[in-house]
């Protein structure tokens, strides 16, 4: 029998009706294990065999909850999209403010930084590998990304609804542009094998969000106002020389007059 080939089994309703605990455990197993190879080495390098094997889990058992390579496939992408919005908790669900995406953005770039060398982003890669080859594959990645833009989407919604962003702050644009950035900083940064481009690429995208507060879309501006230039006067010659005491009192500065048109 090919490694990639099963028998004909009802997996769909396998997966519908209701697990044992033993059950859901055992393909909670094989998925995990189909998860660690294919960050890895890829969809396309992970095989069947090397799966049962990595689960420790007989052809009948993987068979029983899994048809074929293109459907543990799929409940791998889902498992990777579950898996990276728990990484990202407490902060995912806690956006609600500027400051409250900076603690994400720091805590996006840790993981990042702890996960280097063993894949930066494992559904990204998924999206990159499978969304021209694997239509099935493709309806999960979406459903996954949608369900990770949702808590950004509703944080920035809720920042809009508080006053912080200008009620003109598109939330679905500029959530889609941060977690935009987001993917493409991870794949520069696992290029360079440095999370420097990830960073980058989230300030820029939440500097853009902050653009949207009203005090910037006012035009006005966040420094303190300079303060005014003091004019200053060259010293006496007298004073200069120390016939006149260094604390004597100055004579006060004079508006000067118009002049005269």
């Amino acid at each position: 029998m090919s490694s990639e080939t099963m028998p004909s089994t009802d997996a769909s309703a396998t997966s519908s009706r209701t697990l044992t605990a033993k059950g859901a455990a055992t393909r909670l197993r094989i998925i995990e294990a189909a998860a660690m190879r294919i960050r890895a080495r890829g969809a396309t390098g992970t095989s069947i065999d090397d799966v049962r094997a990595d689960a420790r889990v007989s052809a009948s058992q993987l068979y029983h909850y899994f048809s074929d390579k293109k459907e543990l496939v799929r409940a791998v992408v889902a498992y990777e999209a579950e898996a990276t919005i728990g990484e990202q908790q407490p902060q995912l669900d806690s956006l609600d403010s500027i400051e409250s995406l900076r603690s994400w953005r720091d805590a996006v770039v840790a993981q990042a930084r702890g996960r280097a060398g063993r894949g930066w982003s494992p559904l990204g890669s998924l999206a990159s590998e499978l969304i021209d080859t694997d239509p099935d594959a493709r309806a999960g990645l979406l459903e996954g990304f949608d369900l990770w833009l949702a808590p950004v989407e509703n944080g920035i919604a809720a920042m809009r609804a508080s006053g912080e962003l200008q009620s003109d702050a598109d939330a679905r644009g500029l959530a889609v542009g941060l977690l935009a950035a987001l993917q493409g900083g991870l794949l520069i940064a696992r290029v360079y094998e440095q999370t420097a481009p990830l960073e980058a690429a989230l300030d820029a995208a939440i500097a853009r969000i902050e653009s949207f507060a009203p005090q910037r879309q006012s035009g006005e501006s966040s420094r303190q106002p300079l303060a005014p230039a003091v004019r200053r006067t060259p010293a006496s010659p007298a004073r200069a020389s120390g016939a006149v005491p260094a604390d004597a009192p100055r004579t006060p500065m004079r508006p000067r007059r118009p002049l005269a048109r």
